[in-house]
């Protein structure tokens, strides 16, 4: 598989890893909703389920692989045959598939979990690699637990399935344990230390249990990942996986940082997408989310909004028209100053002196302190009360 190394691949999993969340499942015609959006959206693969997990996976799996054209349809499986065999047939409509096959690469995992050796495991690695190869062309691999694993039997993992037809290796930190340095350097370990590591795209596939997972990806694609895998509103396991909006806009803001790094992603459509997916998934985005929560573009010091009214970038980095919103918000609030609440009466079409802003705006602080929100009528009282 031929990848072009100043592109960077997005791989969404929120029809996947973020519908393992309890609570959120969908049914297959809500997926297909949200898969075309994906594909709007520009993102590169969607995985769109676990088939041999449920028939209900299996049939959202081929009927996504028929609704969608142009982006990979990837199906998760297990390093075993009749897992892989399972995907394949639930991919057979797909104009461009892919298997997710993998298995623990960490002692942890391969101790406790499979009750195995690092020998046994790399062989079961590969041997699940060249299954899938001969049902699919594009086969990529997980090394569950990349975050905890040591370095040296990684690569030696990474070398054989790639030799054995991988075209992509995910690197996942499965517990969200790395620090972004950490994982960062295993990534460059990989590339500096695997001899046919040029034959595959590397992936990050990150999960936010100390709140580093966009940090963590951002750091792997410093040291040459070209993939990563991602969730709208960054849900997913637990505290969730890595925030599709946040690595775009990251990459967006700091372009300068990462050369001729581009991506397929229309922003503009991040507002849209996290609401719809909050909604079907019914799964509220914390108002203080970056880049789509409902404060990401709020103003509400008066010393903010203040810097805010006479120079827009002395507090944003990001136009809220790059991800959809119309403008930022100017909240009132009792922290709200003079300059804030004109700008508000002047948008009702109130013409004010000097002397009356002063009056108005002593009752503001009044009204504010007794009542959270300040709507337009209490502006349109506070007017009419100036004499």
């Amino acid at each position: 598989m031929l990848h072009d190394p100043n592109h960077l691949y997005i791989f969404d999993t929120t029809l996947r890893d973020g519908e393992q969340v309890p609570g959120c499942q969908l049914t297959t015609p809500e997926k297909i909703d949200i898969a075309k959006d994906l594909e709007k959206l520009g993102v590169d693969v969607i995985e769109a389920g676990f088939p041999v997990s449920s028939p209900g996976d299996f049939q959202s799996v081929v009927e996504l692989s028929k609704a969608v054209n142009d982006v990979i349809i990837c199906a998760l499986t297990r390093a075993n045959q009749n897992d892989i065999k399972v995907a394949a047939e639930a991919l057979q409509y797909a104009k461009r598939p892919r298997i997710h096959t993998g298995i623990g690469s960490s002692d942890m995992h391969i101790k406790y979990k499979f009750n195995s050796t690092r020998e046994e495991i790399l062989e079961r690695a590969a041997a699940a690699v060249k299954y899938a190869k001969s049902h699919v062309e594009d086969v990529e691999f997980y090394a569950e637990d990349a975050g905890r694993a040591d370095l040296t039997y990684l690569a030696q993992m990474v070398e054989a399935v790639i030799a054995a037809g991988a075209t992509v290796v995910n690197i996942p930190d499965t517990n969200g344990y790395c620090l972004p340095d950490q994982y960062g350097a295993k990534i460059k370990f990989l590339k500096e230390n695997v001899k046919n590591i040029d034959q595959a795209i590397i992936s990050a596939h990150c999960h936010n249990d100390l709140g580093l997972a966009t940090a963590n990806s951002i750091a792997a694609i410093q040291n040459g990942a070209r993939q990563v895998e991602c969730t709208i509103n960054g849900i997913g396991e637990r505290a969730g996986n890595t925030s599709l909006e946040e690595v775009a806009m990251i990459l967006k803001v700091h372009k300068q940082s990462f050369g001729n790094l581009t991506s397929n992603i229309d922003s503009k459509m991040f507002t849209y997408l996290s609401r719809k997916v909050s909604e079907m998934m019914n799964m509220p985005v914390q108002p203080n989310k970056a880049i789509v929560g409902r404060n990401a573009f709020a103003h509400s010091s008066g010393i903010h909004q203040d810097g805010f009214l006479k120079h827009r970038e002395t507090y944003e980095i990001i136009r809220p028209e790059d991800v959809g919103l119309e403008e930022a918000g100017i909240i009132l609030t009792a922290r709200s100053g003079r300059h804030a609440l004109k700008y508000h009466l002047e948008r009702l079409g109130y013409t004010l002196e000097k002397d009356d802003l002063s009056a108005i705006y002593e009752r503001f602080l009044i009204l504010a302190d007794a009542k959270k929100d300040i709507c337009d009528d209490d502006l349109r009282s506070l007017f009419a009360e100036r004499v």
